[in-house]
């Protein structure tokens, strides 16, 4: 069916909406993830179960490919999916209610094939940084994020939304204890690399050439003294002294690219 009829044929069942109307909270044991990108991503995984998908007609009509038979779904009015979602959430007319994604472990990270290395955040509880720091994360191949199960978002719409997709590829791993996964990554073979504004070499002066790990803190207090112990070195970004520091996202990506960029050369 083209998409322009599938829009009309559809026209009928928008109206009262169901599930959740004024809440702008998902039901018991689901997430709610809006915007195209996070939300075609979660319809394109098969390891996502799917509740039901609230569209405007424009939503519905900005996603790529079609939507399986007797999907559940319902057509609404913007200010209608205004309701379903966090305030002044950029939703796009589109909102997926589903359940969370299922657990993955440190152990079958590490146990992977996959050559990138591990990100590690300490205490990072801003869900856009989060989200920020996946999507760079996946783009540049890493192997896994590790967050702490406390101290760290859950996953929902605005890590989702952030991430732009990343949620649904890049393996989160969510752990008691950051230090003793830490020394399990090291058990495992990876070179630990702690971003500090203080360190005395640069990240590109302390990257060895095998596996490795990369771990930032917060923005502000940085890494707690008992994380910073468990890395095998501390290491800069080689920034202008007129700007301080950087955003704990962006400097994820400039740390992610220069690994890259060893691993290609």
């Amino acid at each position: 069916m083209a998409k322009g009829d599938r829009k009309r044929a559809l026209r009928g069942r928008a109206g009262r909406m169901q599930g959740g109307r004024g809440s702008g909270r998902a039901g018991a044991g689901q997430v709610r993830l809006w915007g195209r990108h996070a939300v075609e991503a979660a319809l394109r995984n098969p390891a996502r179960i799917h509740r039901k998908l609230w569209a405007t007609h424009e939503g519905l009509e900005s996603l790529d490919g079609e939507l399986p038979a007797n999907f559940p779904l319902e057509l609404a009015g913007a200010p209608d999916l205004d309701r379903l979602v966090a305030r002044d959430a950029p939703h796009q007319g589109l909102v997926l209610e589903c359940a969370p994604l299922e657990d993955i472990h440190l152990d079958e990270v590490l146990a992977g094939e996959v050559a990138g290395p591990i990100v590690v955040l300490d205490q990072v509880t801003d869900p856009h940084n989060l989200g920020a720091v996946m999507r760079s994360a996946a783009a540049f191949g890493a192997a896994a994020l590790v967050t702490q199960d406390r101290h760290a978002p859950p996953e929902g719409g605005v890590v989702a939304k952030a991430a732009s997709g990343a949620l649904e590829a890049l393996p989160w791993v969510r752990v008691v204890n950051l230090a003793r996964a830490l020394e399990e990554m090291a058990e495992a073979g990876y070179w630990r690399i702690g971003l500090a504004g203080e360190a005395e070499a640069t990240l590109a002066e302390a990257l060895p050439s095998g596996r490795v790990v990369l771990v930032l803190g917060a923005e502000g207090p940085g890494m707690r003294h008992n994380i910073a112990t468990h890395c095998d070195a501390l290491a800069r970004l080689p920034i202008s002294e007129t700007v301080e520091s950087l955003n704990v996202s962006n400097a994820a990506a400039v740390a992610l690219y220069a690994v890259a960029s060893r691993i290609a050369d």
